[in-house]
């Protein structure tokens, strides 16, 4: 009993080292682009992103922010990008779930970056999916040239963005945008392709081109109030629809718009009084092993999430390396499929290895998907996988059929699903249990999240085979001291690209998160993917 204390404890703070080093970076990207860029837009009257969200929103309400890490280390030579130079989350506005996208003009004047595109692609592909109404907050200097070649002309650049916009519309999803800061060239499409427009005296203004650029085309020289201020914009052209004194005025007015929306009809998913978990929710700090190979109790973990730690397993001694069940969290009712960490023992008195996806499994978690399809339940998906069970035997049994059977259960599920990379997420095992190309409404990562093809040790000694072989080819010899020290740098490099802050910083997550948000996060997902009906799946595609 001691050891089993020795080792919680031991878990325990290593995760909360991890989460402290989460929280710390956290706090310097929301600074954007430092204090000083923050004072000069106090100085212009204006509030900074962070600063609008905070007074938009319902006070005391919970904002899910999506992309904080979007960007992160990426462009150092341009002088970085924090959060991809816009704020993006989900937040209450007069008791409604929107989507609200905040261009950060203390990042390079707002400018947009490759990833900022993708950042506001995500967020319109949220209020798409869910239904959800979406309000802009633009202030943006339009595209950072040095990269224009990245964002402007490809399927899934800027332009999509506008789009999106006749998407939404088309929809009808309420688009609400209000232009707080410079909005210019093709980036002011944006608010003017939006059902409704405000904009905000003396520091907003919104045209084609800006005064330079009109002095260079046509030798007019003009000043940027008369060319597309809040009076000229709102009294002379009649582009926008609001001419607000100043951000809190134009913040308070867009509540007021919402609070007279009307609502879609719902698409019934099961609720009832949410109920804490009976186990001590805190515990799951100390159930994660700091040694990521290390085997746990998937099944303690999941006891400590969902309402009243109560669940009920589907097949719960068949295809045991996969954890099916039906649960509840903060009310709704879910269905689970986590990869069980344990190693197992088969009816046949086999040992499978936990983490890894047998054929049993994956039949197992393919027919359970069916059904939760069928009862209209929502997916939640719990990531700790090493990936399909290879060699002799597994081949032989037809492991690629059943995991192909998993993975088109998965991409043709038409649930919601929400998926939560708790440890390893490695190679197939990501497709099957829901990564991101197999479109969750959120998927987030704990810190201890390692997104790869395979493991670093395998990965490393894969490449290290192959870079030796290559040299040999060459004529050349590698001693082992020479190997090792190539595969401590391969394994080095490998590492840090396996790690979450690699994959939030270019979205393949939608967040890093403290584990004890992760009932909250899938309620207010669940709660969003409430706003917009599904269809029935198509069982026979399946072939099960």
């Amino acid at each position: 009993m001691q050891a089993i204390n020795l080792e919680h404890n031991k878990n325990e703070d290593h995760l909360k080292l991890l989460i402290s080093k989460m929280q710390h970076r956290l706090a310097q990207i929301k600074l954007g682009g430092g204090k000083s860029k923050i004072e000069k837009e106090h100085q212009k009257g204006k509030l900074t992103a962070r600063e609008r969200i905070d007074l938009l929103v319902d006070e005391g309400s919970y904002f899910l922010e999506i992309g904080a890490f979007a960007g992160y280390e990426l462009y150092e030579e341009h002088g970085g990008c924090p959060a991809g130079g816009v704020v993006v989350g989900i937040g209450r506005v007069s008791g409604r779930q929107c989507v609200i996208v905040a261009n950060d003009a203390t990042v390079k004047a707002g400018a947009w970056f490759p990833i900022t595109g993708k950042k506001n692609l995500r967020a319109q592909e949220i209020a798409m999916e869910n239904r959800l109404p979406i309000i802009y907050l633009v202030d943006s200097a339009g595209v950072f040239l040095p990269m224009q070649d990245e964002i402007f002309p490809d399927k899934e650049h800027f332009g999509r963005i506008f789009r999106n916009n006749a998407k939404l519309s088309s929809m009808g999803i309420p688009q609400i945008a209000a232009i707080m800061g410079s909005c210019v060239a093709g980036g002011a499409y944006l608010p003017i392709m939006s059902d409704e427009a405000l904009i905000v005296d003396g520091t907003g203004s919104i045209f084609l081109a800006g005064p330079y650029l009109v002095k260079a085309a046509i030798g007019e020289d003009v000043d940027t109030e008369t060319l597309g201020g809040a009076t000229t914009q709102s009294e002379i052209s009649g582009i926008t629809d609001y001419k607000m004194p100043d951000d809190p005025t134009c913040l308070a007015t867009i509540r007021q718009l919402v609070s007279q929306f009307g609502h879609f009809e719902k698409a019934g998913f099961d609720r009832i009084t949410p109920a804490p978990p009976k186990e001590d929710y805190k515990e799951l700090l100390g159930l994660m092993p700091s040694d990521s190979s290390k085997p746990y109790d998937t099944l303690e973990l999941l006891k400590r999430i969902v309402d009243n730690s109560e669940l009920t397993q589907y097949k719960e001694n068949y295809g045991k390396t996969i954890i099916c069940a039906y649960a509840r969290i903060e009310g709704w009712s879910v269905g689970i499929v986590a990869n069980n960490r344990q190693i197992v023992k088969t009816a046949k008195g086999e040992m499978q290895f936990g983490g890894v996806i047998y054929s049993d499994s994956a039949d197992k978690a393919t027919r359970f998907i069916l059904n939760c399809n069928q009862k209209k339940i929502p997916l939640v998906f719990f990531q700790d996988v090493t990936g399909f069970m290879v060699g002799t035997r597994s081949e032989h049994g037809g492991i690629i059929k059943d995991g192909a059977k998993m993975v088109n259960a998965v991409a043709n599920s038409t649930v919601p699903k929400f998926t939560i990379i708790t440890g390893n997420s490695y190679g197939a095992g990501n497709y099957a249990m829901c990564g991101k190309a197999y479109d969750p409404r959120l998927i987030v990562a704990w810190p201890t999240a390692k997104i790869a093809v395979m493991g670093g040790a395998q990965a490393a000694k894969v490449l290290l085979q192959i870079q030796t072989s290559t040299l040999q080819a060459k004529g050349q010899t590698i001693s082992e001291e020479e190997q090792q020290e190539l595969l401590q740098n391969i394994s080095q490099q490998y590492e840090a690209q396996t790690t979450p802050y690699y994959a939030a910083a270019r979205l393949w997550v939608d967040a890093i998160i403290d584990p004890l948000e992760t009932r909250q996060i899938i309620a207010e997902g669940i709660e969003a993917a409430n706003n917009a009906p599904i269809e029935r799946i198509n069982v026979g595609v399946l072939q099960v």
